[in-house]
């Protein structure tokens, strides 16, 4: 680093000292190894890898706008701009925004919804031109299979982050107070996430020794995407779902799952068989349903426990259902019953199918066994929270269904199996009381079908 790099770092004791390595080279890059930037310079410094209207919000915050703007910005404002964004309290994070939107931090302000909802899609689809153009193995793999990022995906995604900041996600927004503001900020882990990988990228931070780009993925840097598995094997894989879709489904699930994706099922390559899916998604641990319907709605739901096939229904409250087309929302469970998830197959008493949520008949998701290809939302369903129907209408034909197991594969304890096969092989008694019990708990899911 240059020495005019160095005294530019010097001024900054906002940054840590790999930190100002990194932002004052980015800075003399920018700048032309002036002292100052000059607007149009940083603007097409960050080039084509920064949406537009991002480019012009940041330019608001540094230059300032209106009669105030400044025609150059120094160091400390260019570091305060990164700093804020990647580990800035909330104050700081407000006042970004606030500035980023040509606004004055001030608790009385309001700042109009369709403002702050396009700064959010100007986030999102900077990060998703950033993993386009990423040169990581995990980012290629998705692009590579067909999974692109739509600019209506996207736009959808910044939707997605921005509708949190109200009560009702689906209620018309006008204007958000400082207060919603605030609260919003704090809450929102996937806008802190974007953020943060954003500007670690536009100010090149981790950036190679030797690697001129300006706007490089660094190679330490967290991904939202999880890593795909099982893809590799498949030449013709027909991709429905957006890179928009994973990462905003992936900031959902629970952080341990987040970091890989095993490709389980797909009606595409594996055939419409319900019999099939059962067989390839049982014993996988947590997964995630993903159908798209014939009028083009995809959704879903997160399954936390593995599938397996019986009379009753399994699952836990980590459980939840999903839309991503033509909105992205996310139904949590109620605790109101525990009807997540049930999957049976050649029975006569009982629906043969998978459900998740409802009950028979009713269920938030019904995929149909005989005849595949067939399934249903209910209009209520007391299973989840603010749950509404998924598909387009109640009664859908299956365009696409696909299962991914989340997080690794579980391992089966083998000597454990073996040790109880044994005791039951020597112990005629025990294997009879189990036999009966196994018995008894299925005439009772015959007889009686899980209360609502």
């Amino acid at each position: 680093m240059g020495n005019t790099s160095k005294k530019l770092a010097a001024k900054c004791t906002l940054l840590t000292k790999d930190e100002q390595k990194y932002v004052a080279a980015t800075f003399r890059a920018a700048s032309k190894n002036s002292e100052r930037i000059r607007e149009d310079d940083l603007i097409k410094f960050w080039g084509p890898q920064i949406d537009p209207r991002l480019a012009q919000y940041l330019s608001n915050f540094l230059f300032g706008s209106g009669q105030q703007k400044s025609p150059t910005v120094e160091f400390n404002r260019f570091a305060e701009l990164y700093v804020y964004n990647v580990r800035g309290t909330v104050d700081e994070r407000m006042m970004v925004t606030y500035n980023s939107l040509g606004k004055d931090y001030n608790e009385t302000v309001e700042l109009p919804y369709q403002l702050l909802k396009e700064y959010c899609e100007s986030i999102a689809s900077t990060y998703i031109k950033i993993l386009k153009s990423s040169s990581s193995k995990r980012a290629r793999t998705w692009i590579e299979k067909g999974f692109k990022g739509r600019a209506s995906h996207v736009q959808a995604l910044g939707e997605a982050v921005a509708a949190t900041v109200g009560g009702d996600l689906d209620s018309p927004h006008h204007h958000c107070t400082a207060e919603q503001l605030s609260k919003w900020l704090q809450t929102n882990t996937l806008l802190k996430q974007l953020a943060e990988l954003v500007f670690l990228n536009l100010y090149g931070i981790n950036k190679k020794a030797g690697d001129e780009s300006p706007t490089p993925v660094p190679a330490a840097m967290p991904s939202l995407l999880p890593l795909p598995d099982g893809l590799d094997a498949m030449p013709d894989y027909p991709a429905f779902i957006d890179l928009s879709h994973i990462v905003w489904l992936n900031s959902h699930i629970p952080q341990k799952h987040q970091h890989k994706w095993r490709f389980l099922f797909s009606s595409h390559i594996h055939g419409e068989s319900f019999s099939t899916m059962a067989g390839r998604i049982q014993d996988q641990g947590a997964s995630i349903l993903i159908i798209e319907d014939n009028s083009g709605y995809i959704f879903g739901g997160y399954a936390p426990v593995p599938w397996s096939l019986g009379p009753n229904f399994i699952g836990n409250e980590d459980s939840f259902l999903f839309t991503l087309a033509p909105k992205m929302r996310m139904y949590p469970a109620t605790t109101y019953n525990n009807h997540y998830q049930y999957m049976n197959h050649h029975t006569k008493t009982l629906p043969n199918g998978l459900i998740m949520g409802g009950q028979f008949e009713f269920g938030g998701i019904w995929v149909n066994a005989d005849p595949f290809g067939e399934g249903s939302s209910a209009e209520s369903c007391s299973t989840y929270r603010g749950y509404r129907r998924l598909s387009k209408e109640p009664v859908f034909h299956i365009r696409s269904l696909e299962v991914w197991g989340v997080g690794d594969k579980p391992v089966i304890d083998k000597e454990s199996d073996e040790r109880d096969v044994s005791v039951l092989d020597t112990n005629p008694e025990a294997k009879a009381i189990l036999d009966m019990a196994g018995r008894t708990r299925h005439s009772e899911g015959i007889r009686e079908p899980p209360p609502l």
